[in-house]
């Protein structure tokens, strides 16, 4: 009499292996390109996200990435990145948050809203594509890059607009890093403000942290702290905008309404459930540095699969608009941004 049950037969295991065989020279290759911006984090103030990308769109574009590989840096670039989104949960702790003061809370949701609405209206004048609109305005308006992810892990754009959005949060936020901090000394504005404004209009985690280093430690932790307010509106934003796409997606044939996306993604729950776990103070420092290192390999495996992505000859193809839409995003954020924080400094 056979021992096995129906999920231990010889022909599911025979599928995993061929499964794990398909999916595995692609994973290898993310977790060997994340180690490399791992490495260069450590050694440097360079972003582990920055650097993986940018590996990942060399290789890609070099043509020495065989085909074998396309599986599994797939699943790395959506299933990963999903991980990777949800522990970024747990680096929020929502008191911080709240102390900046509800003036500034106030500024954090005017640069997300106008920033997200801005971006959209300008690129339907522009002609651009709803999905890839909605893919830069997320990025450039919310936390680059891993916004740009988990948006097309909402509405599932084309794999060309994801790098393509991802491209273009590189270039602009690594741009804002020197002009912010420049244009604040220049206009007389105190490092405090010039935190704010930092953390309230460049696009990376990363790039916002290099940004107020450049101008001193209560900038820096200013900016920080509106940065990750600007991430906390993550969730909000997927959970509207997946709503939106269910409703476009047309309710009445069987087919439709199965195809459609969920209110709430699960890995936005998971998200929010971590940062509300995180701000009870139950979560030691010692799991929350853990996760931390969790959270940085998996977003950096996946920036290395969705820098794969990139491809020169696909941007060149997409023509200027995208890059004038990028440009012109960034112009509404900064200055949304800097509007309301002149305002709070105004007595």
């Amino acid at each position: 009499m056979s021992i096995l049950t129906a999920s231990e037969t010889p022909s599911t295991r025979t599928n995993g292996v061929a499964q794990a065989a398909r999916l595995g020279p692609g994973v290898v290759v993310a977790a060997g390109g994340a180690g490399i911006g791992l490495l260069a984090a450590h050694l440097t103030d360079v972003s582990s996200m920055l650097v993986a990308i940018v590996i990942g769109a060399v290789l890609a574009n070099s043509g020495v990435l065989p085909e074998s590989t396309a599986p599994g840096l797939a699943v790395v670039g959506k299933r990963v990145l999903r991980v990777g989104v949800a522990l970024l949960g747990l680096q929020l702790v929502l008191g911080d948050i709240v102390a900046l003061g509800a003036g500034m809370i106030g500024v954090i949701v005017s640069v997300v809203s106008v920033g997200i609405l801005s971006t959209l209206f300008i690129g339907r004048w522009l002609g651009i594509g709803l999905t890839q609109r909605l893919l830069i305005a997320c990025g450039f308006s919310i936390c680059g890059a891993a916004a740009v992810a988990a948006a097309d892990g909402v509405i599932e754009a084309d794999e060309s607009e994801a790098a393509s959005a991802i491209g273009l949060v590189v270039l602009f936020g690594t741009m804002m890093i020197p002009v912010i901090p420049l244009a604040g000394q220049l206009v007389g504005m105190p490092d405090h403000e010039i935190g704010l404004w930092a953390g309230a209009s460049i696009h990376e985690v990363a790039q916002v942290v290099a940004a107020g280093g450049t101008i001193g430690g209560a900038a820096l932790s200013a900016a920080v702290l509106v940065k990750l307010g600007r991430v906390l509106m993550l969730a909000p934003v997927l959970a509207v905008v997946s709503l939106w796409m269910r409703r476009r997606t047309g309710l009445g044939a069987t087919s439709a309404q199965a195809s459609r996306p969920p209110v709430v993604p699960l890995f936005v729950t998971a998200f929010l459930a971590l940062a509300l776990l995180r701000s009870t103070g139950v979560v030691p420092e010692s799991i929350v540095g853990g996760v931390h290192l969790a959270q940085s390999v998996a977003l950096t495996m996946a920036m290395f699969s969705l820098g794969c992505g990139v491809r020169v000859a696909a941007l060149r193809r997409g023509g200027a608009k995208p890059l004038v839409l990028a440009a012109l995003s960034t112009v509404v954020v900064a200055s949304t941004a800097l509007a309301g924080i002149t305002l709070l400094a105004t007595p």
